[in-house]
């Protein structure tokens, strides 16, 4: 098995996970602070406590709701589909205080079983070239998921809120992405927060490789199901490079995708920073 698919040690993973940008929620796996990176505009960084990103939160537990209640988290972005929740038994969660939307990237008509098994066979191949596929569906379908949760940073700057999708590393590595490229977050900090996703779900490893041995695909090898799992720095690098080459860019993305306009984007990329004196 190649290195980069085998197990995490535990205790260089527990401490990874204790420090910054990872975040403690109890029941929920892999969930970061976009906050505190530095942009390219000098003292100012992205504004901490504000934008979380994470896996599903399903399972969130009686503790995780205090924490998540601490965190100030008022808003969740759901970015899965119905199929897709009942399908791994994760129905959305009642969090008293918390508003959860649905604002799922793909249909239900996505989740037929020649779609997900088109996607599956890509996904095990590992390769950059079949996730700029995959990615590039994402961003195809996500425009009105990734619009609502843009208009939220510009309407609402104080409200914190996090957004998910299953595992947190693909829909949610996609719109986090575009959260930091508006804030002026440069390419190679980007790249290193999607592929922190290795280490924040290293805790949900087994659980995920019995889910997907359920699949015709991966029952019989679990390495293909592994590299479904990866999130390389260079896949995101490369992401990036295809959400300029093919879309425009991130802004020409938002207006042509999402429906937003300058003066909205111009609103947003001031609500995701703040003056570095104000870090966290």
């Amino acid at each position: 098995m190649n290195d980069s698919l085998k197990a995490l040690d535990p205790a260089y993973v527990a401490d990874v996970l204790s420090r910054p940008p990872f975040v403690q929620i109890s029941g929920i796996c892999n969930v970061r602070d976009l906050g505190s990176y530095p942009t390219t505009t000098p003292n100012l960084i992205t504004k901490p406590g504000y934008a979380f990103r994470g896996a599903e939160v399903s399972h969130i537990t009686e503790q995780g709701i205090q924490q998540m209640r601490a965190l100030g988290i008022t808003t969740v972005f759901d970015l899965r589909s119905d199929p897709e929740m009942q399908k791994y038994c994760t129905p959305i969660p009642t969090i008293e205080g918390v508003q959860i939307l649905r604002t799922p990237v793909f249909t239900n008509e996505d989740y037929s079983p020649e779609s997900i098994a088109r996607k599956f066979e890509l996904y095990a191949s590992g390769t950059t070239e079949a996730f700029m596929k995959l990615y590039s569906q994402i961003l195809d379908h996500g425009g009105r998921a990734f619009g609502t949760i843009l208009r939220h940073v510009r309407d609402r700057p104080n409200a914190s809120f996090l957004f998910h999708c299953t595992a947190g590393k693909d829909r949610t590595g996609i719109i986090a992405a575009i959260l930091l490229k508006f804030a002026g977050v440069e390419d190679h900090f980007i790249c290193q927060d999607y592929s922190l996703t290795r280490i924040g779900r290293e805790p949900d490893r087994e659980k995920v490789l019995r889910r997907l041995s359920k699949e015709p695909l991966f029952a019989a090898n679990s390495e293909l199901a592994l590299r479904m799992l990866t999130s390389r720095y260079e896949t995101m690098n490369a992401t990036l490079g295809l959400l300029r080459d093919k879309y425009g860019g991130v802004e020409a993305y938002a207006k042509n995708f999402c429906g937003l306009t300058d003066d909205d984007i111009s609103i947003i990329r001031s609500n995701l920073v703040v003056p570095a004196k104000a870090r966290m």
